[in-house]
């Protein structure tokens, strides 16, 4: 008979396995443009190891083909930004030491934190973290090797829509979440946001502006009520302005 922790622990890992072979496709896909614009061979093996981010990865492979590298690094950083608010969320989970704390910032992705933020349980999100960002980062290093391997035959990823795989997969991951009516109006107004500023704003600002979709929680209808506070029914309707007495000071 399965236990119900050893069929938890069972999903768990059937979803890292989809997630990492998404991931080694699109590593993949990055190893192989690498190559294509003519960068070293080093190049995509380093970036995929010091940097891991995948979408900042594309972006700056292709700045650094065009001949600028600050711009590369610029857009990196404002790309990467919204790992901010993530390593406020999962700081906890982490760890309070300095070398989990130094690793575990390097392996957080959006994936890992979707992952992690959907445990309820504190020791179960900790063992989440790590074992989906340990995968990730193994199997994003090992579709970079693949890709370097296979020069230019995988070609652009969006042509195999290889870079839809991961929203696809986030979307997957927070359905769930989205059957609470604050949870699903916060959402949606931040999605609303971040697709109105993608045409204005430079890349990754739009997604720091869909915080700006939190602020439909103090919308008055969508606040949770309080619990009212427990009304106690007596028969005796003096009793309640009396104050409570012990049993020996009652009267006989």
């Amino acid at each position: 008979m399965r236990t119900p922790k050893r069929t938890v622990d069972r999903a768990l890992l059937r979803d890292a396995a989809a997630i990492a072979a998404a991931m080694i496709a699109v590593g993949a896909s990055f190893g192989a443009i690498a190559i294509a614009y003519g960068l070293p061979t080093w190049v995509p093996f380093a970036m995929s190891t010091v940097v891991f981010a995948g979408g900042a990865q594309f972006l700056a492979v292709g700045l650094i083909a065009a001949g600028n590298p600050v711009a590369a690094v610029v857009a990196g950083l404002l790309l990467n930004a919204r790992h901010l608010p993530f390593g406020l969320a999962v700081a906890r989970t982490v760890g309070e030491r300095w070398r989990d704390r130094l690793v575990g910032s390097h392996l957080m992705t959006d994936e890992v934190v979707a992952f992690t933020l959907r445990e309820p349980d504190p020791a179960r999100r900790r063992r989440t973290y790590w074992l989906i960002g340990i995968t990730l980062f193994t199997s994003w290093n090992a579709g970079t090797a693949l890709g370097v391997l296979l020069g230019g035959a995988t070609g652009d990823p969006a042509a195999l829509g290889l870079d839809a795989a991961f929203p696809a997969g986030l979307i997957a991951l927070i359905l769930p979440s989205l059957r609470d009516r604050a949870t699903r109006a916060a959402a949606l107004a931040g999605a609303a946001v971040a697709v109105l500023a993608t045409p204005v704003l430079p890349a990754g600002l739009p997604v720091l502006c869909a915080l700006l979709g939190l602020a439909v929680l103090f919308v008055p209808s969508l606040r949770t009520p309080g619990s009212a506070p427990a009304v106690t029914v007596t028969s005796d309707p003096s009793a309640a302005a009396r104050p409570d007495r012990r049993p020996s000071e009652a009267s006989c």
